[in-house]
């Protein structure tokens, strides 16, 4: 393959595996890992476990709606322009799917169980049929929830996390799925998704979002007791949301978004 060639695959892997959202649970992932007190070869593996999951999740995604892009011409998916082949991308969520398996196992019995059946699974689940569902959000929300359950279970000590840091995360991960969809409404709407989001409508989802990971912000700054940090997290989270709802423009969208940073921070920080 021509060097030239060969960089233009990579790139349009890369793109076509949704980097946002990849890079966001990696990150995430790798941020419980140190809080949770794994060492760095240890973390590291929790990590590459999710990883290789979330890149079969973006890719199946974008195979599973090649055809949709192509429809509404959409620019930014590399299968629709042609940068990448629908066949290099299969091979691609093949291999992640196998090293997923592999890694997740390593990390031992019980966090490779959920990862797979309740992370990975629930990925693969939206984007097969949920997302076309009311339910849309019900896979986030389980994914998001067992995320800190596959750290703390690849612990030496393996240990379920408290239920108010999996409450936490399954609140992130709807807010996440609302925000996501946000920019992406007309186009499904053209091409026949009807997801929650595309069924309430981006007013609704616009104050929606902001709303339910307020309520994520709630739980994680009162799980484990309501102290000065806690109190912090509301007051900011708070007028955060109340930009969110009232402001318009872009506005509103960077609220909402600073909210779930500010949750990822409280879910890290306070566990």
């Amino acid at each position: 393959m021509p060097a030239g060639r060969g960089r233009a695959t990579l790139q349009g892997l890369a793109l076509a595996c949704h980097p946002g959202p990849t890079l966001a649970v990696t990150v995430l992932t790798a941020l419980l890992a140190w809080s949770a007190g794994h060492t760095l070869e240890r973390g590291l593996l929790v990590t590459a476990a999710v990883l290789t999951g979330q890149l079969s999740i973006g890719w199946s995604n974008d195979l599973l709606d090649a055809a949709r892009d192509r429809a509404v011409g959409r620019a930014d998916k590399p299968i629709a322009r042609g940068v990448v082949s629908e066949r290099t991308v299969r091979v691609a969520t093949g291999v992640a799917l196998a090293a997923c398996t592999v890694l997740s196992l390593a990390c031992g019995l019980a966090s490779g169980l959920v990862h797979l059946l309740l992370g990975v699974a629930s990925g693969w689940a939206y984007n097969l049929w949920f997302k076309r569902s009311v339910l849309s959000p019900l896979p986030y929300a389980i994914a998001f929830g067992a995320l800190p359950a596959v750290v703390t279970l690849a612990l030496p000590a393996p240990v379920w996390p408290a239920a108010w840091v999996m409450v936490t995360g399954a609140l992130l991960g709807v807010g996440a799925h609302l925000l996501n969809a946000l920019p992406d409404l007309a186009d499904d709407e053209a091409t026949g998704v009807k997801g929650l989001p595309q069924r309430l409508g981006a007013r609704t989802v616009r104050w929606l979002a902001p709303v339910v990971l307020l309520a994520g912000t709630v739980v994680a700054a009162s799980g484990p007791g309501l102290d000065a940090a806690g109190v912090l997290v509301l007051g900011v989270c708070g007028a955060l949301a109340a930009v969110a709802v009232l402001a318009r423009g872009r506005l509103p969208f960077v609220a909402a978004i600073g909210i779930a940073l500010v949750n990822v921070v409280a879910l890290v920080a306070r566990r």
